[in-house]
C-alpha cells in the first residue's frame, strides 16, 4: 500500500469570516472529531477507536492552517498507551504547516504510557513569518490510581518548529525509567507530570503578546524568590522568551490537578475574539 495513504489529514480554510474544515480524513487507529465552535475557530478533536494506543500503531497526521485561518487541536480525553509485549513501541508523527495569518493552538489531554509501554513521538511544525503556534505536550507518569508511576519501558519525543524555514525549536525526550531511576532527584522526584508550552510567532503580533503574557503570569516566584525547599511544591513552573519569537514554559506537578491552572489560563486568553473566540475548557460534545 503506497505510504501517501496511510497519513490522516487535516485542512482549516478560513471561508467568510469563519474557520471551516474543508478537508478531514482519518486512518485507524486514528479518529478525527470536528465539535461545533463559536468565534469563528475550528476545533478538531483526536481521538482512537481503541481507546488509546496499542503497541505497534502508527499515527501519522498532517494538518494544514490557511492564511487568517484558526484552529484548537485537542483530544478527546488522556493518550493511554498500552504495554508492549513483543517491544513494538506505539508511534505517533505530526506534521503542521501554517499559513501567514494562521492561528493554531494544540492543548492536548496528558499523555499517560501505562507500565510495559513504548512510545515514540515526532512533530514538525512549518510556519510562515505572519503565523502564530500554541503547542502544549503533557506528560503523566502513569495510571497512579493503580499504583503505576514511572512503570513505562521507554518513551522518545521530538518537537522541531520552523519559521520560514530556519529552525527555531528543536526539543528532545528520551527516558526509560529503569535507567534513568525516575524519581531520583535529578530527574523527576516526587513529581509525577510535566509540562511543556510552545508559543513561536512574531514578538510584535498581538495574538503573541497576549499569550506571552498568559504564560508570564504563571511563574509565581522570580529566581531570588524561589523557595528553599522545591521539591515539596506542588507545582514548579518556569518560563521565558528563549528567543525573539519563541516562548517557552515548563512545569512538574505532584499530580495532574497541580498543573491544570496553567491551561486554565490559557483558555482564559484563547478566548479573546483574535484568539479563539471560545472558551477551549468548556467542552460540548
Amino acid at each position: 500500500m503506497p505510504e501517501e495513504t496511510l497519513w490522516s489529514e487535516v485542512e482549516v480554510t478560513a471561508v467568510r469570516g469563519q474557520s471551516v474544515l474543508t478537508r478531514s480524513r482519518s486512518v485507524q487507529p486514528l479518529k478525527l472529531l470536528s465539535p461545533r465552535a463559536s468565534g469563528g475557530s475550528c476545533h478538531v478533536m483526536l481521538s482512537s477507536y481503541g481507546g488509546g494506543l496499542l503497541a505497534g500503531d502508527t499515527i501519522r497526521l498532517r494538518i494544514g492552517v490557511q492564511p487568517a485561518a484558526r484552529l484548537l487541536l485537542s483530544t478527546q480525553a488522556n493518550t493511554r498507551v498500552y504495554r508492549s509485549d513483543h517491544g513494538h513501541p506505539a508511534v505517533q508523527v505530526l506534521e503542521g504547516v501554517l499559513a501567514d495569518g494562521a492561528f493554531t493552538a494544540v492543548l492536548p489531554d496528558p499523555l499517560v504510557p501505562q507500565a510495559a509501554s513504548r512510545f515514540r513521538q515526532q512533530q514538525q511544525w512549518h510556519l510562515e513569518p505572519g503565523a502564530v503556534l500554541l503547542l502544549a505536550d503533557w506528560l503523566h507518569s502513569g495510571r497512579m490510581d493503580s499504583g503505576e508511576q514511572f512503570a513505562f519501558t521507554a518513551l522518545e519525543s521530538e518537537v522541531r518548529v520552523r519559521v520560514a524555514g530556519r529552525l527555531v525549536v528543536l526539543d528532545r525526550f528520551a527516558f526509560r525509567p529503569e535507567e534513568h531511576i525516575a524519581t531520583s532527584p535529578a530527574h523527576f522526584g516526587p513529581h509525577q507530570t510535566t509540562l511543556s508550552v510552545y508559543l513561536i510567532g512574531p514578538p510584535t503580533d498581538n495574538r503573541y503578546q497576549q499569550l506571552a503574557a498568559a504564560l508570564a503570569a504563571r511563574q509565581p516566584h522570580t529566581r531570588s524568590e524561589l523557595p528553599p525547599n522545591l521539591s515539596g511544591q506542588p507545582a514548579i513552573t518556569a518560563c521565558s522568551e528563549v528567543r525573539p519569537g519563541v516562548y517557552l514554559l515548563r512545569a512538574v506537578g505532584h499530580t495532574r490537578a497541580a498543573l491544570q491552572p496553567i491551561y486554565d489560563a490559557l483558555y482564559e486568553a484563547l478566548a479573546a475574539p483574535e484568539l479563539l473566540g471560545f472558551h477551549a475548557g468548556h467542552r460540548k460534545y
